[in-house]
């Protein structure tokens, strides 16, 4: 549409010629089109896109070692009306020079900053000393309508001087020798593992070497047993029917001595015990005889000696008549001379009867009173 105006994305519309809502000498068009009435409105534009400013100085430190600095800045134009106001009122016709402005800016505080601080603070806290810049002229470029989104310090030496290098050299000596350290460690290392490498080498050989010989051994073992398996089976075949012929020896030996028993032992015990038998009951028989025997005999004798006592008293009687015999004591002496009398006659009976008593094939016992008492001859008185 003509006389409608619309601004880049990263530009800003100026339109001056009329009066503004507020103090701003010309209106600020950002994102969005305007119209623009012709001939009495006129139009600029103003780059909002980032830009950057090299920096390259010589900077006086504190101890007055001069190091040569380089950095850079990356800034923009602000995103509100006031800090576009203000860059298009500086910038707007030579817009280029915003990058040589904040360059300038950032050198002097650059310059400034590192004259208070020593080459051993700048090299160990180069951060410190980016943030202490940045922070002092965020201020400046403010005014004239800039911010910082970075600033970075790309370098710092000393030229010919050789201090950051002497500086350098206690870390350097001291990364060289951690680095020799480390060297031969990993050296050490190295030679242990080949060491280690060799080890289980001369190992595994060692071990396989074992193991040919336990298999060859076997080996040779079970050839051997197989050459030696046909003598050693017919061996073991012989000894088993040896074994067997043994046995079966042993066994017929027992029958054998079973049948002796059964036909020769044990009929002679069962005729031995016969006869024993026999014998025993012929001891009984005669001993029972002889008990009747003897028993029949006493009664006899018993009877033939009281029938003889008679007798016997006779011829006793006959035999005293013809021996001269004187008798002192009257009636007295006769009685014990028949007394005596008739006492020999019952030990003459009891000699008998003892003799009949005894078994047959027995010696006859001697009887004390077997012997006849012969009444002494007394002496006249």
């Amino acid at each position: 549409m003509f006389g409608y105006r619309v601004p880049n994305p990263n530009e800003a519309m100026l339109i001056s010629g009329g009066r503004g809502k507020s103090d701003a000498p010309f209106r600020v068009v950002t994102g969005h089109g305007a119209f623009v009435v012709p001939v009495f409105r006129k139009v600029r534009f103003l780059t909002l896109a980032m830009s950057e400013a090299e920096i390259s100085d010589k900077c006086v430190t504190q101890q007055g070692l001069t190091l040569n600095v380089r950095a850079v800045v990356a800034f923009k134009v602000g995103n509100d009306d006031a800090s576009i106001v203000n860059a298009a009122q500086r910038f707007l016709d030579e817009q280029d020079q915003m990058g040589v402005l904040t360059g300038r800016i950032f050198a002097g505080h650059l310059r400034s900053i590192i004259g208070s601080m020593t080459v051993e603070q700048i090299i160990k806290d180069r951060q410190k000393l980016a943030m202490e810049v940045l922070e002092s002229s965020k201020a400046e470029m403010a005014k004239i309508g800039l911010t910082v989104d970075a600033f970075q310090i790309q370098s710092i030496d000393d030229g010919a001087l050789g201090y950051i290098q002497a500086m350098a050299a206690p870390h350097n000596a001291a990364i060289q020798r951690e680095a020799q350290i480390a060297q031969a460690r990993a050296a050490q290392a190295a030679a242990e593992a080949e060491q280690e490498s060799l080890r289980r080498q001369a190992e595994y050989a060692r071990d396989t070497a074992i193991v040919q010989a336990q298999y060859k051994a076997e080996t040779d073992a079970e050839q051997a047993k197989a050459a030696q398996a046909g003598p050693l089976a017919q061996a073991l075949a012989e000894r088993e029917v040896l074994e067997m012929k043994t046995e079966l020896a042993q066994r017929a030996a027992a029958l054998r001595q079973e049948q002796l028993v059964a036909e020769v032992v044990k009929p002679a015990e069962a005729e031995a015990e016969r006869i024993r038998i026999l014998a025993q009951a012929d001891s009984e028989r005669v001993k029972t005889q002889a008990d009747a025997f003897s028993s029949h005999n006493r009664v006899a004798l018993d009877q033939a000696l009281v029938s003889q006592l008679p007798a016997i008293a006779e011829q006793v009687a006959k035999g005293l008549a013809g021996a001269n015999l004187t008798v002192l004591n009257g009636s007295d002496g006769l009685n014990e001379l028949a007394s005596g009398l008739v006492s020999q006659g019952l030990a003459i009976y009891e000699a008998v009867r003892e003799n009949f008593a005894q078994p047959p094939g027995a010696a006859p016992q001697q009887h004390p009173r077997a012997e006849l008492e012969r009444p002494a001859p007394r002496e006249d008185a």
